[in-house]
């Protein structure tokens, strides 16, 4: 269970632990686990095109959780998705030109999904823009492949 460290993260936690052990046994509650994840970034993600685009029928309050419990599976994949300035990368980022920070911050970004690497049967066409040799377009045109078969490729177990 993935619950966002913002406000009243610490009450919330400390709510689903008691509510947990007062719960039917028809659930073993104690085998879910719960995590405390940042919520740097969230709200301008739920309020950006690409949430609107990937939850259209959907407000911003739910993109937001969605977001946060992303995180907790693939934090790259989702935190790519969000304007490197919103997350908050130092105390004196403002005082940088804006230009040079997101260029500084998206090199870096895309360094990561490079030294990674990315699932092709998961990675949204955000995340694959980040790949070296994959503009905009092929993302698109990949992620729309994988989603219209279901699943491109399959692991091979050794």
């Amino acid at each position: 269970m993935a619950i966002g460290n913002g406000t009243a993260g610490r009450e919330t936690e400390e709510l689903v632990r008691s509510l947990k052990s007062q719960a039917n046994a028809e659930v073993n509650w104690d085998e879910i686990p719960i995590f405390l994840v940042s919520e740097d970034g969230a709200s301008v993600y739920s309020a950006s095109a690409v949430a609107r685009a990937e939850f259209p029928d959907h407000d911003v309050t739910v993109r937001g959780a969605v977001s946060i419990a992303r995180r907790l599976a693939d934090p790259l994949a989702e935190l790519v998705k969000i304007d490197p300035k919103a997350i908050g990368v130092g105390q004196y980022q403002h005082d940088v030109d804006a230009t040079a920070l997101k260029r500084a911050l998206d090199h870096t970004v895309e360094h990561c999904v490079n030294a990674v690497g990315v699932n092709l049967n998961t990675a949204s066409a955000h995340l694959l823009t980040y790949v070296s040799g994959l503009g905009a377009a092929l993302a698109q045109t990949l992620s729309i492949i994988v989603l219209n078969m279901g699943r491109l490729l399959r692991a091979k177990n050794s």
